[in-house]
């Protein structure tokens, strides 16, 4: 391995190879764009869970059963928040809607004709709202739900806005995804915007130079375009792309390659006193980083190819686009990076250019002080920063979940709007009704229709059963059974998965032999949090046992990489358990998703790594010309300064996700920045230094990393 690197890194020091490796990568970059584009291929209505769930497994059953007969349903709202609702302006509103003929609808339920008795059933029971339910056709694609929902709506609400008292919405699961798709498409912009100009002050102020600002934006850029068309092209091979996945992938991009370009920039101005020749002088540089640099953008890619073992597909759609992302980013790492630094030599650290002979080291005014204190007092240092992280970590007991996705988004969007009203004025369950498919062996009449829904119906937690059609041949039937409680809350996912258990015994009871299958949003959401929960322990394992491998491998020891994972895990487990008292405490947040555990995890645990192997790396290093406290000390004094840097900046990097307006992803970005602080200076800083002084004895000689 160190070989080939070193042919590599070598080669791309020189003039020659320099040009070459940043025309290279240009033309791979202007090459890529001439192809598929990323946004045509990424989709909204992603199928999270695996085609063995028992939802899924239903959904399909339905569809064998009842073909076509189910497409994304919505609700329009019709709302007088000052008294009773006027028939008049929602028929006025209906007329627009409905004579417009919109492509992708298939029915809207007409009640302008309806008897006083069935329309008096839509509306709410202080009179002041109406619902009317929507169907939308099967098999829309991403923007044609958007392109729907925002036609609707500009309809609807044009009218509206004419009209004294009634306001108007589009709710239900196909508002939801119109809206979604809107906020993802603005987002995204923002949080580009967002992560460039927080990088950019960043690195000026830190380092107080344009060029170190300029120039590892520069790389990332041009690894950003390659890294978006290769994924186009995954996309336009059958990948299907999650709007989450490559929201998350871009803060990853942005925070792995500026944090390599600093580690190698940190070096090449450290070796620029040594040697007059830049060339000479990049060689040596990546000589000393351009391994570690490498290997901890391969322990990120393989954690990221761990979710590949996932069952649930949301984590398994970021194996192969992060792969893809930690490919580019590695090799941008050993080539494009030192590239451009070698082109730019010393006029990249104005106006603090590295004089050759002037200096023998870098100064170290922070951190010089911490190594010595650490050093010295390794008990004091690491014992409190273990108390600080074991006392965080408790708090994680406090951990809980939230299912509904609509509360996450900005309470003045349309579709969050609308669906409170119908929360606040309906029975909750209307909001999204489960479906119930009774199949039988023996011929399943009207009479056992009507009993099975009266006796579904004694339930309380049970707000209606409708009986949706039997099959012509009385195979099956169909249910729509909505709960007296919030279809997205942890208590209709409990309810529904008892109603699973005991439905076989009511068709017992009822002599009924036959098969109950429940599709729907509740359905899905008992799969998911058992999906997730398996999910969680496959990859907290997986993870852990590769990267522990990975380090044996690169320290060729076994009792460092065992307390260098320890304390990546304890950091982990410590995040988690403060960013859960934080969010509570700052945002009003008092649950969180079940993604955002596994999403954290995955980054830092590979993210923190790194900056544990680079300072492993440089005192194992050191360890051959000193004993282990000078080494150490000269480790922590040398890398603290551009870990300390590169923590900085990663850390707001991902709290740039604070921008996105759902809060999954701000909960995630919060929650990953404090990790990625806790780990820089407390683990790295004192935590691991104590470990190493009380493990690495001086009796033992350090070999060098193969």
């Amino acid at each position: 391995m160190k070989k080939m690197l070193y042919s590599i890194t070598d080669w791309v020091s020189t003039k020659r190879g320099m040009w070459i490796t940043i025309i290279a990568w240009l033309v791979l970059m202007l090459g890529l764009s001439a192809g598929p584009q990323l946004g045509d291929y990424k989709i909204n209505n992603f199928q999270s869970l695996p085609d063995e769930a028992k939802s899924m497994i239903a959904q399909q059953k339905t569809e064998e059963f009842f073909p076509n007969e189910q497409g994304t349903p919505g609700i329009l709202v019709f709302h007088n928040e000052n008294g009773d609702i006027n028939l008049n302006e929602v028929n006025q509103i209906l007329d627009g809607i409905i004579s417009e003929n919109i492509e992708g609808i298939r029915n809207i339920v007409d009640t302008r004709s309806l008897p006083p008795q069935a329309l008096s059933g839509f509306i709410s029971e202080d009179q002041s709202t109406m619902i009317v339910p929507m169907e939308l056709e099967q098999g829309l694609g991403n923007d044609e739900y958007a392109e729907i929902n925002d036609k609707a709506t500009e309809i609807g609400t044009g009218i509206a806005d004419k009209l004294e008292s009634t306001a108007f919405y589009i709710t239900g699961p196909a508002g939801i995804s119109g809206d979604t798709i809107k906020l993802f498409e603005r987002a995204d912009f923002v949080l580009l915007l967002a992560t460039v100009g927080i990088i950019l002050v960043l690195l000026i102020v830190i380092y107080r130079s344009p060029l170190l600002a300029i120039i590892p934006l520069l790389a990332t850029a041009i690894v950003y375009q390659v890294v978006n068309q290769s994924v186009a092209l995954l996309g336009a091979g059958g990948l299907e792309i999650n709007n989450q996945t490559t929201s998350i992938m871009s803060i990853l991009l942005f925070a792995a390659v500026i944090d390599y370009s600093l580690f190698v920039f940190s070096r090449f101005r450290e070796e620029l006193n040594h040697y007059e020749n830049k060339f000479d002088a990049m060689k040596h540089a990546m000589r000393a980083t351009g391994e570690p640099v490498f290997f901890a953008g391969g322990t990120v890619l393989a954690a990221m190819l761990v979710l590949l073992f996932a069952d649930f597909r949301d984590y398994q759609n970021f194996a192969p686009i992060f792969g893809t992302a930690m490919f580019f980013i590695m090799l941008a790492s050993v080539t494009l990076v030192p590239a451009l630094f070698t082109l730019f030599g010393r006029k990249a650290f104005w106006p603090k250019v590295p004089k050759y002979g002037v200096e023998t080291e870098v100064k170290h005014g922070v951190w010089g002080p911490i190594a010595r204190f650490v050093v010295n007092k390794p008990g004091l240092s690491g014992g409190l920063v273990a108390i600080i992280l074991i006392v965080s970590a408790l708090n994680v007991f406090n951990l809980e979940y939230e299912f509904d996705m609509v509360k996450s988004f900005p309470e003045d969007l349309p579709s969050r709007v609308g669906y409170e009203i119908v929360e606040q004025r309906y029975d909750k369950g209307e909001l999204a009704p489960a479906t119930l498919l009774i199949a039988a062996d023996n011929s399943l009449t009207e009479a056992d229709a009507v009993e099975i829904t009266e006796k579904l119906k004694n339930d309380d937690e049970i707000a209606s059963v409708r009986l949706l059609g039997i099959t012509e041949n009385n195979e099956a039937a169909k249910f729509s059974i909505a709960l007296a409680m919030n279809p997205y809350s942890v208590e209709a996912m409990n309810y529904i998965e008892e109603l699973q258990n005991k439905t076989p015994e009511i068709l017992d009871d009822l002599g009924l032999e036959a098969e109950a299958f429940y599709s729907g949003v509740t359905p899905k959401l008992v799969d998911e949090r058992e999906y997730n929960n398996g999910d969680i322990i496959k990859i907290v394992l997986l993870e852990t046992a590769l990267i522990l491998g990975l380090l044996v491998v690169l320290t060729r020891r076994l009792k460092m990489p065992i307390y260098m994972m320890g304390t990546i895990l304890l950091s982990y487990v410590s995040a988690l358990g403060l960013g859960v008292f934080l969010i509570d405490v700052l945002f009003g947040y008092d649950a969180i998703s079940t993604r955002v555990p596994v999403y954290a995890f995955i980054f830092l645990v590979a993210l923190g790594i790194d900056y544990n192997i680079i300072l492993a790396s440089r005192f194992i290093e050191e360890r051959k010309k000193h004993n282990v406290k000078e080494a150490l000390e000269i480790a922590i004094r040398n890398t603290g300064g551009v870990i300390s840097s590169a923590g900085i900046i990663l850390a707001a990097t991902f709290a740039a996700l604070t921008t996105m307006p759902i809060a999954d992803l701000f909960i995630f970005g919060f929650m990953v920045a404090i990790g990625i602080l806790i780990d820089t200076f407390l683990v790295r800083g004192m935590l691991l230094p104590a470990l190493i002084l009380f493990f690495e004895k001086d009796k033992q000689k350090s070999p060098e990393i193969q």
